[in-house]
């Protein structure tokens, strides 16, 4: 009876230590950081190492539209979302505004068109260039998205959005120094083997935030997801579960335990 005593004592303690390990690792893969004396959540992910993933519709077809929608259908596969940001731009119905591809699939073509109309603001997915984050099991990328097209690769998910914020190590040369175009922004940069998120918790303009990737996180090529009231992040180790103000997100970025 003492070694079955010790025994199930000895296992409650490798599964505490186990969780808690657990927990360890959820937590560092998404950090508090400061650049500037702007406040930013940085989430990093090492390619081939992580199941990160792109989630759109549930299995009934209709959008997920919150975090915690594509939580509980993650945990109904007996897994754990990590972490989720929203993952591009998208329409009042939730659907990508350009190209989509989940788990190989093509959902959504690429959109290459051009703004309608010639007045006012250029809407930021129309800004040049625009560009495409793609994954595949080993590697990851993100490409201005006439430069994606041409490669016609085969990858297993990919999300279209824009613009690009970096581009071979150089900030977009459409931003400007000192722009008072300020709010908060969500982006992604391939960083060698990791894939950072960002997301800026003060306002911040395209140019500071292209350079928050290109100088602070080391990324060369960075690529826009969406601004303002679209931004989100869902990191239980944080306490973070964000709403998108538009009553809802469409593409969402996970990465799955």
């Amino acid at each position: 009876m003492p070694d079955l005593k010790h025994g199930v004592l000895v296992a409650a303690m490798v599964l505490a230590a186990s969780i808690v390990s657990l927990q360890s690792a959820l937590a560092q893969q998404c950090a508090r950081q400061t650049f500037e004396e702007t406040r930013y959540v940085v989430c990093t992910v090492e390619v081939g190492k992580a199941d990160l993933r792109l989630f759109w519709k549930n299995v009934d077809g209709e959008p997920y539209r919150y975090f915690s929608s594509v939580a509980k259908a993650v945990r109904d596969e007996g897994r754990t979302l990590a972490f989720a940001v929203n993952a591009g731009m998208y329409l009042p119905d939730f659907s990508p505004i350009g190209l989509y591809v989940e788990n190989g699939r093509e959902l959504r073509s690429a959109n290459t068109a051009e703004p309608e109309g010639s007045l006012g603001p250029v809407p930021n997915f129309y800004k040049e260039p625009n560009g495409v984050f793609f994954l595949d099991d080993a590697s990851a990328g993100i490409l201005p998205t006439n430069e994606f097209l041409k490669r016609r690769q085969r990858v297993r998910f990919a999300t279209q959005s824009g613009p690009m914020l970096a581009i071979q190590n150089k900030v977009n040369p459409i931003f400007i120094v000192g722009s008072t175009d300020r709010t908060r922004r969500s982006g992604v940069g391939l960083c060698g083997k990791a894939v950072r998120f960002a997301i800026s918790e003060d306002r911040v303009n395209f140019y500071d935030f292209a350079r928050l990737f290109r100088d602070h996180l080391k990324c060369p090529n960075a690529l826009f997801l969406d601004g303002g009231r679209g931004v989100g992040i869902y990191n239980p180790a944080m306490g973070r579960n964000d709403r998108s103000w538009h009553g809802g997100f469409g593409p969402v970025f996970g990465v799955v335990e």
